[in-house]
């Protein structure tokens, strides 16, 4: 065999020269230089996360410290873990969590199935103008405000709504459920599904688009019927878009709607509506214990991270992508 000619261009390969003695790689400025069009189309998402996800995280250094906004992140005291102690040992923090847990457990269980739901009865409309039509008009409520959406539930539901008065003409005792503690946590997931729940199907038709036509034409060839070709191809085709959707909003549970929330929890009082968003606005920014409320918005944070890394293994487990490999 003649001896590889070093002087003859070389080919390349992700990176790696062919047809040399020695395969070199391609520096990193020489790749940059290669993808810079999709480096910079990818920049102002890089620098929002930078600005307002990351850099932000370096202010919890207050939770251990008796945070004094006129001294600043450097010359406040240093408390080590006392504003956990202090957090901990606060029943309204107690209380605040076990109240965003209720609510996400509801909504993870009432709320996070709905679109799909949804999604299936739009996909299996034949005439494409009425599933237009109906798109149309169960995304609209994503783009209005909580304080109009909040407002329109109490034209029906407050005390001087048309459940009230229909309940008085009735003969029946009259129920204020906007005012009422006990259909607080209820009332805010059917809140949240009538906003949210047809924009999310946007993501579940888009999965549901990707299934091959020619399965479900095997199957009927096969003498599937509807709710087999449910279980064996549409649930099964979107069953990944699924469970990434779902490690993601675990990694939310202690979030709230904070505006939702907060438009509301005066109406129904702090035991049955103070969640742990709330907690942090009116005991930091409004009761000025800073350090207090960044051990837990800390604690938030990390719980938050371990439900999404347990969520993803369970996941790889169960023999599906997640959200990393």
């Amino acid at each position: 065999m003649s001896a590889v000619d070093v002087n003859q261009p070389a080919t390349t390969l992700g990176g790696v020269r062919l047809g040399t003695a020695a395969p070199v790689r391609d520096t990193v400025w020489q790749r940059i230089w290669r993808d810079r069009i999709m480096l910079l189309f990818i920049a102002p998402g890089v620098v929002y996360f930078l600005l307002f996800h990351y850099l932000p995280l370096l202010g919890y250094i207050i939770a251990f410290e008796d945070y004094l906004p006129f001294l600043g992140f450097f010359d406040s005291p240093f408390v080590g873990f006392a504003n956990f102690a202090s957090m901990f040992s606060d029943t309204a923090f107690w209380q605040a969590f076990s109240n965003t847990i209720i609510i996400s457990l509801l909504q993870i269980t009432f709320y996070f199935p709905a679109p799909i739901c949804l999604a299936l009865l739009l996909h299996g409309v034949i005439s494409t103008k009425v599933r237009r039509i109906v798109q149309s008009v169960v995304y609209l409520p994503h783009f209005i405000s909580w304080v109009i959406v909040v407002s329109l539930w109490q034209q029906v539901l407050g005390g001087s709504g048309i459940f009230v008065h229909t309940l008085r003409d009735l003969g029946l005792p009259a129920v204020n459920v906007m005012t009422e503690p006990g259909f607080f946590k209820p009332l805010v997931t059917l809140q949240l599904i009538w906003k949210e729940s047809g924009y999310a199907t946007i993501i579940y038709l888009a999965a549901l688009l990707n299934i091959e036509t020619a399965l479900y034409e095997a199957a009927v060839v096969d003498g599937a019927g509807r709710w087999a070709r449910l279980r064996h191809i549409t649930i099964p085709g979107i069953l990944g878009v699924t469970i990434l959707l779902l490690i993601l909003r675990l990694g939310l549970a202690l979030t709230s709607d904070f505006q939702q929330i907060l438009l509301q929890r005066n109406a129904v009082g702090p035991a049955a509506g103070e969640v742990l968003d709330t907690y942090v606005y009116f005991k930091g920014i409004v009761g000025g214990q800073w350090g207090v409320t960044a051990a837990a918005g800390l604690i938030k944070g990390i719980i938050g991270t371990l439900l999404v890394i347990g969520a993803n293994k369970f996941a790889h487990k169960m023999g599906q992508e997640g959200v990393y490999s």
